[in-house]
């Protein structure tokens, strides 16, 4: 298997997240009642697949390496799964998993400003193009999980027991 540089290391771990985000947008889709809410993780899994395939795109180009990137990639998505397995008890409710998805989010936009950087020495033009793109949409994640968590904390009796 091809040894992977520190650049190709950070392209696998942004493409495991964006696996992950899927099944995450999932499982707390379904632990949330607010339709607004609902329809915002919806589109979140749809750009996250979006992300995926951009940046599977660009391994497919570093030469001899896809595989390597994509069997890391695997174990990004893997170690994140977990997780939010365990952030995620049997007694989980919406607020609990937007909190997740809020640290998850801040996560991936750290990573792909992380890329970025990187790539500034690199300089893989295509690499840049999705960095470009996705990077505000990373933002607008975080910022959306976030408001999420806050409109449901603000429906929460504080002095309700836990």
């Amino acid at each position: 298997m091809a040894e992977l540089t520190q650049l190709d290391a950070k392209i696998a771990e942004v493409i495991g997240l964006a696996q992950a985000a899927q099944g995450a947008t999932e499982k707390i889709s379904g632990l949330v009642e607010d339709a607004e809410i609902k329809q915002t993780l919806g589109k979140m899994k749809q750009e996250a697949a979006e992300t995926e395939e951009r940046t599977k795109n660009v391994a497919e180009n570093l030469d001899g390496k896809k595989t390597a990137i994509l069997e890391k990639a695997r174990e990004t998505k893997q170690e994140a799964t977990e997780m939010m397995s365990t952030y995620l008890g049997d007694d989980a409710d919406g607020l609990d998993g937007l909190e997740f998805l809020t640290m998850a989010e801040a996560g991936e936009v750290g990573h792909w400003q992380i890329l970025g950087t990187m790539n500034q020495k690199a300089g893989n033009s295509e690499l840049q193009d999705v960095i470009e793109w996705v990077t505000p949409i990373q933002e607008r994640h975080f910022e959306q999980t976030l408001q999420g968590s806050l409109k449901l904390a603000a429906e929460e009796d504080p002095n309700e027991p836990a």
